[in-house]
C-alpha cells in the first residue's frame, strides 16, 4: 500500500509539474482592449506611427486615423480609391498611400492629415515602405508588376523596378537593402536603395503565395509568412532557408518584436501565431492568440509590445460559413500581454 501511495505521490506531482510547464509555454498575449471605430468598408494593411502613437489604418476609400493612447478616431485621409498600405516618413512630417484603384500614392501632412500632392505609381499599387538610407518610398504594384521609386519630399517618380511576378510586402533593412515577397514565383527578391537594381531572387522553399515579410535587422533575419500555414526564416544576406514554422490559417501579415524576440502572424482564420526566437537560427511555435474572423493584417508597437488588428461583427457569428458584417461594426483589437 505505501508503495502504491508513493507511486501516486510521484504520478501527481509529475502531472502537476507538467501542467506548470504547459502553462509557462504560453505567451501571456491575450485581446485586451476594443476599440470601437465603426465606418463602413473593408480594410487591408495598418501602420502604426510611435512618434504620436497614432495608427493608420487603410478603409477602401480613406484612411482612418486612430489615437492609440485615448482608443478614438482622431481624422482621416480622404480621397484614396483602393487604398491599401500606409507609408510614414519621419523626418518630412509626411505620410504616403498605395491607392490600388487609382494608380497613385497620396502624399498627407501627419500632424494636420492635410493632402498634400499625387504621384502616379504602377498599376494596382499595395505594399508600401519608407526606406531611411534612401530616403525614398518603395511602392509594390500587384499588376504590373514593379516597384514605383518615390522621393517624398519632392512628390515625384525617381525609378521603376521591374519584378518577377507581383510584389506583396516589403521591408527596408535601413542600410541599403529593401527586400519583396513576391507571391506569384514564391520568392523574395532583393533591391539595392543605391542603385535601385534588383540584386537577388531568393525561393521561398515550401512556401505558397508568400505574404506578410518582417525582418529581425540586428541578426539579420527575414520572417516571411506563406499561405500554407508557415513562416520560413531567411538569412537576410545569403537567402538561405533557415527555418519552416506552422502558423494559423489564413496568414496575411508577420512582424517582429525585437526585445521580446517574438515573432508573430495574423491569421484570417482568427488567431495569431506566437514564435518564439531562441537563437537567429532555433525557433519554436508557442500558440496560437484566438482573435477574430478576418483580422489577417496587423501593426506592431515595439515599445509596449502590442499588437493592433482590424476587426468586424458578424451577422451570424464567427462560424458562419459566409457571414455578413454587421453595418458600422468596425474596431480595432488590441493583442497585449
Amino acid at each position: 500500500m505505501r508503495t502504491i501511495k508513493i507511486a501516486l505521490t510521484v504520478i501527481l506531482a509529475l502531472a502537476a509539474s507538467l501542467q506548470i510547464a504547459k502553462a509557462q509555454d504560453k505567451s501571456g498575449f491575450h485581446v485586451s482592449q476594443r476599440f470601437a471605430i465603426g465606418g463602413d468598408g473593408g480594410w487591408d494593411y495598418l501602420t502604426f506611427d510611435a512618434a504620436a502613437n497614432r495608427l493608420y489604418i487603410s478603409r477602401s476609400t480613406r484612411v482612418m486615423v486612430v489615437d492609440t493612447e485615448a482608443g478614438k478616431l482622431v481624422g482621416e485621409i480622404p480621397g484614396t480609391a483602393g487604398v491599401h498600405g500606409i507609408a510614414i516618413v519621419p523626418k518630412l512630417g509626411r505620410g504616403l498611400t498605395s491607392n490600388g484603384k487609382d494608380n497613385s500614392a497620396t502624399i498627407f501632412d501627419l500632424k494636420s492629415l492635410k493632402v498634400l500632392g499625387t504621384v502616379k505609381t504602377g498599376s494596382k499599387p499595395d505594399a508600401i515602405v519608407f526606406d531611411a538610407f534612401s530616403g525614398h518610398v518603395f511602392v509594390g504594384n500587384g499588376k504590373s508588376d514593379d516597384i514605383t521609386v518615390i522621393d517624398p519630399e519632392k512628390a515625384e517618380v525617381v525609378a521603376t523596378i521591374a519584378l518577377e511576378g507581383n510584389p506583396e510586402f516589403i521591408v527596408s533593412d535601413g542600410s541599403g537593402r529593401v527586400f519583396v515577397n513576391i507571391e506569384s514565383t514564391g520568392s523574395t527578391t532583393v533591391i539595392d536603395a543605391r542603385t535601385n537594381k534588383v540584386l537577388n531572387n531568393w525561393k521561398l522553399e515550401g512556401c505558397e503565395e508568400p505574404t506578410g515579410l518582417s525582418m529581425d535587422i540586428k541578426n539579420r533575419r527575414l520572417f516571411a509568412g506563406c499561405h500554407n500555414e508557415a513562416v520560413i526564416v531567411l538569412d537576410a544576406d545569403t537567402g538561405k532557408n533557415l527555418a519552416k514554422l506552422s502558423t494559423g490559417k489564413g496568414l496575411d501579415a508577420t512582424a517582429y518584436d525585437p526585445e521580446l524576440h517574438l515573432v508573430f502572424t495574423s491569421n484570417g482564420a482568427g488567431t495569431v501565431t506566437v514564435i518564439k526566437q531562441q537563437s537567429p537560427d532555433i525557433y519554436s511555435v508557442v500558440e496560437n492568440v484566438a482573435t477574430a474572423r478576418g483580422s489577417k493584417t496587423m501593426a506592431l508597437d515595439k515599445a509596449s509590445h502590442k499588437l493592433y488588428l482590424g476587426a468586424v461583427k458578424f451577422t451570424e457569428g464567427d462560424t458562419a460559413a459566409k457571414p455578413a458584417a454587421l453595418p458600422n461594426s468596425f474596431e480595432v483589437l488590441v493583442v497585449t500581454k
